[in-house]
């Protein structure tokens, strides 16, 4: 299923809130086996209660152990 989605993020001292979800997709790519495709990332373009534009992903599996917690990451950010 997709992840749910966060209520707002943070950029630099600012949080923006999201107010409606404009688009989403998913990014595939090949398993280590490479037979069958893999869900890879949950992409989302937002907009903010402020007017602003995000891009945003969900990554299905962290980039290290260090890291597990971490899986939504602010692509961008745009007026």
């Amino acid at each position: 299923g997709e992840p749910g989605l966060p209520e707002a993020f943070r950029w630099g001292k600012e949080t923006l809130t999201i107010a409606k979800v404009q688009k989403s997709w998913k990014e595939t790519g090949p398993c280590k086996s490479g037979k069958e495709m893999y869900l890879r990332k949950h992409w989302y373009s937002l907009e903010t209660s402020c007017g602003k534009t995000l891009k945003v992903y969900f990554e299905r599996k962290p980039r290290s152990a260090k890291q597990a917690k971490t899986r939504w990451w602010l692509y961008s950010v745009s007026e």
